[in-house]
């Protein structure tokens, strides 16, 4: 992080100072260890902050307000939606008419009712079983 005067870091202020009012909050006191080992915080952890200080009335309002631009300049990533989920396979209108055409001719043809279990089932018919189902219909 390239910082126009190093020796000013007014998180670390703000973070020192709210956990001297308030020593027993783990929230700060993680915050504070993150910020040391990593070296910066992400935007909802400086909100979070931001509200905490908000609260202490012994933080100078300049050092609220270099926090505050400092949450306004990072980005806020948003997350867009799931793509609605569409089925594997889509049953197709002419095969399942095939089937019951011929089915109202010969209800027990095997073969027939096997293709029919597999497109009640939302199996993919091969084509050599559509070329089947075009044989059968017609005969």
């Amino acid at each position: 992080m390239n910082r126009l005067k190093p020796d000013v870091d007014v998180i670390k202020d703000i973070l020192q100072a709210v956990l001297a009012v308030q020593p027993e909050s783990s929230f700060v006191q993680s915050l504070l260890v993150q910020y040391q080992e990593r070296g910066g915080l992400s935007k909802k952890q400086l909100q979070g902050l931001y509200d905490k200080a908000s609260r202490v009335r012994d933080i100078p309002v300049n050092k609220l307000a270099t926090l505050e631009a400092v949450i306004l300049k990072k980005p806020t990533k948003y997350r867009s939606s799931l793509p609605p989920s569409e089925p594997l396979f889509m049953k197709d209108g002419a095969i399942g008419q095939l089937i019951e055409s011929i089915l109202a001719k010969y209800p027990q043809h095997k073969r027939v009712l096997f293709l029919k279990s597999k497109y009640d089932n939302n199996d993919p018919i091969s084509p050599s079983e559509m070329s089947e189902l075009e044989k059968f219909s017609k005969l």
